[in-house]
This record gives structure tokens, sequence and C-alpha cells, in this order.
């Protein structure tokens, strides 16, 4: 709009000059009344010319009143009297460090950073809405309630182990809070979250003594298993060794029978070879020629001294 008011006046000056000049019948009147009217129109023509860079979307307005359409990144040709407000469309980064409590009243300093743009068709609104600072005005209230109604649904020691779970319900209540202001958030993540001291010393010591009750649950579960391990190494051992013994036992038994078996069948067959003449033959090798003092019969009480019946 200045270029466009200085270029009137330049234009209006020229004529103005130029023609008082040739008045006084001077040749530079002539001069001036064309460089001068030419200097207007190069300053008006330039104040109709703006460029939108790369990433951005060019909002217009006329008089303060924002119109309904959007210029894409390029040259553009406008009214003079309009402006032309550069917003920025592409993905943003912000880190911010926010207080904020447990559920156990615990305080923690988390450092938070959001991703997040606007898209082309939502400028204009984001422009009439918000304005141009709108991550001042929306994002930063919104990230700092998020974090501390997300984080107070844990405790502190849940921050810790269900961070990623903490992650996903900051950004959900985030997401929630800018859908409103048509602000597309890209991408979320927690940098850092710093405790108390005292609080980080309890935890500490709270993960030793975790620690120390693990080491002994394992060893005591080893010596379980040793034992046990033992035992049935001694059962198996017993289980053989009586195994053994019955292994052992039965052929024995078994030895014996196919002893007793063969004594059986040697008998068999010596008695099956004698013979009356080979038991006389027997008898009567083996006599000695001495005739038995004593005959008894059939009768017991019978007794005969041959002896004395030889005197």
């Amino acid at each position: 709009m200045f270029g466009f008011v200085l270029g009137i006046l330049v234009i209006v000056l020229g004529l103005t000059v130029g023609a008082a000049l040739r008045k006084d019948r001077k040749v530079t009147g002539a001069a001036v009344m064309v460089l001068l009217p030419l200097l207007g129109a190069v300053l008006i023509l330039s104040s109709c010319v703006t460029s939108v860079p790369a990433g951005h979307t060019g909002v217009v307005t006329t008089f303060g009143r924002v119109e309904n359409f959007t210029l894409d990144s390029g040259m553009h040709l406008v009214m003079p009297w309009q402006k032309v407000v550069k917003m920025d469309n592409r993905i943003q980064k912000q880190t911010t460090m926010l207080p904020c409590f447990s559920s156990d009243i615990q305080e923690v300093e988390m450092l938070y950073t959001v991703n997040y743009q606007i898209r082309k068709s939502d400028a204009m609104t984001i422009y009439r809405t918000i304005g141009v600072d709108y991550y001042n005005t929306v994002i930063t209230p919104s990230v700092a309630e998020a974090v501390k109604v997300a984080t107070a649904r844990y405790t502190a020691e849940e921050l810790v182990s269900q961070r990623s779970e903490l992650a996903e319900a900051i950004e959900a209540v985030l997401s929630e809070k800018l859908l409103p202001y048509n602000i597309e958030l890209v991408a979320t993540s927690i940098e850092n979250m710093d405790f108390t001291d005292a609080f980080t010393d309890a935890v500490e010591a709270k993960q030793v003594a975790q620690q120390n009750k693990l080491r002994a649950e394992t060893e005591a579960e080893q010596k379980v298993v040793e034992a046990e391990a033992a035992a049935q190494v001694k059962k198996v051992q017993a289980e053989a060794e009586a195994e053994a013994q019955k292994i052992a036992a039965d052929a024995q038994a078994y030895e014996i029978g196919v002893r007793a078996d063969a004594e059986a069948e040697a008998n068999r067959k010596i008695a099956e070879s004698l013979t009356r003449e080979l038991i006389d033959y027997t008898y009567a090798s083996a006599w000695d020629g001495e005739l038995p003092t004593v005959v008894t019969g059939s009768d017991s009480a019978a007794i005969l001294d041959v002896s004395k019946m030889v005197e």
C-alpha cells in the first residue's frame, strides 16, 4: 500500500514539476514529466506484485478483511490495497520443558517435543480466528494442559515403567484439543523426565532391593532344583540297583533251574542205563568177601546173629 501511495505522489509530483518547468520553456521540464511518472508507475506496479515462498500459503486481506482464497508459493498479482500474510504450512518442531505432578503427588519436569503443521486449506481460517502466532496462542497452552492431565493419571513409578503408554495418552489428549483449531499433530515425543532427588534415590533403593530379592529367590530355586535333581539321581540309582539285583536273581534262578534239569536228565539217563546184571556186578565188585554179622527179616523184631551160627 505504501508503494502504491508513493507511486501516485511521484506521478503527481512529476506532472506538476514538469508542467511548471515547461512554462519556463526549459528542456528539463519534459524529462521530469516523463521520468517521474515512469518511476511512479514502477512503484505502483511493484506494490501489486507479491511473492509467496515455498512451504508457505498466502492469506490475502483487503483493508483487514480476510478473503476466501489463498495463494500458493510463487509470484502473484494483487491489488495495491491488499495485504498478503505468509503462513508457514511446513512441519514445525517445538520443544518445551513442563512441570507436572503424578497421581501420587510426585513432582516431575518433562521435556516434551511437538511436531505440527497447518493445511493450506485451513491457513485463512487459522489466520482469521487465531492469527500468525498460533503456536503461543493455542499450541503452548494445549500442550501444557495435555501433559498435566495425562501425567496425573499415573503414579511416579508408572511414569517410568509405562513411558510409551504415557506418550500415547498425552498425544491423544493433545490431538483432541488441537482439532477445533485446524492444527494437525504430526508426532510427539517425551524427550526426558526429571524427578526429584528424593524420589530418584527411593527408586534406586527399591530396584536394589528387588534385585537382591530376585537373586535370593533365584538361588533358592536353584537349590530346590539341585536337591530335586540329586533325589532323582538317587531314585534312578536305587531303581537301577534293584533292577540289577532282580536280573542277577533271575539269572541265578535260571542257572539253578538249568543245572537241576541237567542233573535230572543225567540221573534219568543213568537210571535208564542200569540193568539187573549191572547192579549185581556192582554189588559184587564192591563186596569185601565178608558176610554180614546180623541179618534181619521183614519183621524187625527177629534178629539173627550169623557169627554165632558159624562158630
